[in-house]
């Protein structure tokens, strides 16, 4: 498989390294363009500042070895609407991507809620020819999302990716958000908790580690090799 444009939006930033910092890694590893897209700044929050928060990101994405950007949506305010949608559909296509990734449609936030089905509509968005967009139309071909989920479930996941090896980058691109991870003496355990689940899900696969993914349209397989 060559080079894939792939997307991967977040609510905040943090998100996007919370859910899937190991995927992150591990597809930038094997030569794929990841783009992180962050709906909000994030802020406000109790020990961050938007610059305090903009440097953080921007190390996270350092550490992942991707690029980020953001359509600047107010924080706890996200709302499912035809600019949001449209501003989201501008990265896909500036970006190309073929593979979109967003939060589980699931969540007791409501960005988490209102992100993703934005996401889904900009995915049919981009691909419109008659719309005053920039950038060439394109419908990623995949819809894919991650759990961050702040509801109490348990992930039931329709594929795993196998995150053997990934694990120190993900933590450290966490940790990268110290104003929302180690300055909160609260929030520490979730690093805790996550590397755990990957382990659970790791285990599920005979492997490390590993990330639970949803997909409502059925995957396609030409051949058995990419099976672990």
């Amino acid at each position: 498989m060559g080079m894939t444009q792939i997307l991967v939006v977040g609510p905040h930033p943090d998100d996007q390294e919370l859910g899937m910092g190991g995927t992150i890694g591990k597809l930038v590893s094997q030569g794929h363009d990841v783009l992180l897209l962050d709906m909000t700044s994030g802020e406000p929050t109790p020990h961050g500042s938007p610059e305090i928060r903009a440097k953080e990101s921007a190390a996270a994405a350092e550490i992942l070895g991707t690029k980020r950007t953001s359509v600047n949506l107010p924080n706890r305010y996200v709302e499912h609407s035809i600019p949001a949608r449209h501003a989201v559909a501008a990265v896909i296509r500036e970006h190309q991507a073929e593979i979109v990734f967003t939060p589980y449609f699931e969540d007791a936030h409501p960005d988490h809620i209102a992100t993703t089905k934005i996401v889904e509509d900009a995915r049919f968005d981009a691909k419109l020819t008659k719309i005053d967009l920039a950038g060439e139309p394109i419908y990623p071909k995949w819809l894919f999302y991650y759990y961050c989920t702040h509801l109490r479930i348990v992930p039931s996941p329709s594929f795993l990716v196998d995150t053997t090896g990934f694990a120190k980058q993900k933590r450290d691109a966490i940790v990268a958000y110290e104003s929302q991870f180690v300055v909160p003496e609260k929030n520490r355990p979730i690093v805790d908790w996550i590397e755990a689940q990957d382990k659970y899900f790791g285990g599920r696969l005979r492997t490390e580690t590993a990330e639970p993914f949803f997909t409502r349209e059925p995957l396609g397989l030409t051949n058995l090799e990419g099976l672990a």
